[in-house]
């Protein structure tokens, strides 16, 4: 039986002087359009908080899809986060919770991801549906006296290293090494070493990025 075909991407080339001109036209143009939004989100923060005026909007402006959502997604971002580099891309259906947090230059976050007080070092892929939190503990839940909504909790910020591949519906309560993959459903409950790859529930390390395989070894 023959093996089913491989489609293979290249490499991402740099941008010519006329594309990067009309991108950052495009950029300009985010920004006027997204204006009435950013409005809005200073006049309900004033009253409500940052936190639930960016919820708010950021699940308002994760409804607009295509390129144009990408682009009026950043221009908003970048002025109400922490840090929102110009080369950062954020997919239909993300929401952000926390104004703390950081993405650096050429993050992409795919569509329907949930992001809390995170920082996304430069070059970090998030595959689909990941979820991260502020923390593992932004519950607490030890007096037995009270429901755990009434017990408060701690919101920390959670770190994912330069380069680091997230998989579809990971879940990170805790700091993810650079270059690290962490394998599609896996959950992340401790912090992981640079240069690894994880998988499970609990995530485990199952072997560094760069050790040759049985596979290649055979193959050489």
């Amino acid at each position: 039986m023959s093996s089913p075909p491989v489609i293979h991407v290249p490499p991402t080339e740099d941008a010519s002087a006329l594309k990067s001109a009309i991108k950052r036209a495009a950029r300009c143009a985010a920004l006027v359009g997204v204006s009435p939004v950013l409005a809005s989100f200073w006049l309900n923060a004033a009253v409500l908080g940052r936190g639930r005026a960016l919820e708010s909007r950021s699940q308002l402006l994760s409804l607009w899809p295509g390129l144009t959502g990408q682009y009026l997604r950043r221009a908003f971002l970048q002025q109400v986060l922490a840090k929102c580099h110009p080369s950062a891309t954020v997919e239909f259906g993300t929401f952000f919770s926390q104004p703390g947090a950081i993405l650096d230059e050429n993050v992409y976050v795919g569509p329907r991801c949930s992001l809390g007080l995170v920082h996304l070092e430069r070059d970090v892929l998030l595959a689909s549906n990941v979820q991260i939190p502020s923390g593992g503990k932004t519950h607490y839940f030890d007096d037995p006296s009270k429901p755990i909504r009434d017990q408060g909790g701690e919101r920390k910020m959670v770190t994912i290293g330069a380069g680091a591949w997230i998989g579809t519906g990971a879940i990170i309560l805790a700091g993810v090494g650079k270059g690290t993959i962490v394998a599609a459903g896996s959950v992340v409950t401790k912090p992981l070493p640079d240069n690894v790859i994880v998988a499970g529930v609990p995530a485990k390390v199952i072997r560094n990025r760069f050790e040759p395989t049985e596979t290649s070894a055979s193959d050489a």
